[in-house]
């Protein structure tokens, strides 16, 4: 009795049945899971679904004020979201929100920079519907871990809130009595260069500065340098507000000496000095340093308003 063969398979076949061979995986069923994780007993977590982006994802097109604005809505203001970034100084935290693939909801960390490098603290997972809620409740675990110092009003300059938010949006340059000191000299036909370093290696900023010349012209302030005639000591925190303007005093001095030691000429205005006043003082500087600062190169140009 001949033996029954199977017929020959053709190409086809034969790729058919390789594909369904090698797409087949098994399904296991009756796995007891964990009802709070969703691990199944004895095994590793099931992969979740990702969390939904009005969870975590920022508007588009926000811009960076607009981003640090909401940082601080959520902190509870901007004082709430400072850390110790070394040498006694502070700086603004921020928190970021990314979903996570394994669990189906938001990690969220806390960045900060420090001496150059930047910093990362995992602050565990959020699970509420929108990424203002998760802001603010990254946030409350942020305050947990120790690391937000919050200002330091102890010793500060300013009695109260509303005095710290004043004094600090006060101008460090483009002031007034600067902005009229640089249109009567760039009327005049001088150029020059503005809030620059005459020295790179020193950590002094004039208001104006010739380079080649060598002149260097500072507006002082009244109040903060200690100015003789419109200068006084607050009666609030009247210890510390002396020795801050006797130690910007002492800085002056400092700055001149240094500049002077290199060769440059160094022009002190107060702010209520005439700006006409002021403007001569320093033509004159330029005329003693033989006139090389009367017309600088085209790189020293800035535009003044």
């Amino acid at each position: 009795m001949s033996s029954l063969r199977r017929p020959p398979l053709s190409r086809n076949s034969r790729r058919h049945d390789l594909v369904i061979s090698t797409s087949y995986r098994p399904c296991v069923t009756n796995v007891e899971h964990d009802a709070a994780t969703g691990t199944p007993k004895g095994g590793t977590p099931t992969r979740s679904s990702e969390a939904p982006p009005r969870s975590w994802r920022p508007r588009p097109g926000l811009t960076r004020t607009q981003r640090s604005r909401e940082q601080d809505r959520a902190a509870g203001g901007a004082s709430n979201r400072l850390v110790d970034v070394g040498e006694g100084r502070r700086g603004a935290a921020h928190v970021t929100l990314t979903p996570s693939r394994r669990t189906g909801r938001v990690s969220a960390s806390l960045q900060w920079t420090s001496e150059g490098r930047r910093k990362r603290l995992h602050l565990g997972e959020v699970d509420l519907p929108t990424r203002s809620a998760n802001l603010r409740e990254a946030w409350r675990l942020a305050g947990e871990t120790g690391l937000l110092v919050g200002e330091d009003t102890a010793g500060s300059w300013a009695s109260s809130p509303a005095t710290r938010a004043s004094m600090r949006s006060n101008r460090s340059r483009d002031t007034k009595p600067e902005l009229r000191l640089r249109s009567l000299l760039h009327r005049a036909g001088l150029r020059y260069l503005v809030a620059a370093k005459p020295l790179p290696h020193l950590r002094r900023t004039a208001d104006v500065v010739f380079t080649k010349a060598r002149v260097a012209v500072f507006v002082d302030g009244c109040y903060w340098h200690g100015c003789p005639e419109h200068g006084s000591i607050p009666a609030t925190n009247r210890d510390f507000w002396s020795k801050k303007i006797e130690g910007n005093a002492r800085r002056d001095k400092e700055t001149d000496r240094l500049l002077t030691e290199a060769g440059w000429k160094v022009v002190r205005v107060w702010e209520h000095t005439p700006p006409a006043d002021a403007a001569e003082l320093v033509q004159q500087a330029l005329v003693k340093a033989d006139g090389r600062g009367a017309r600088a190169a085209p790189s020293e140009r800035t535009a003044v308003q």
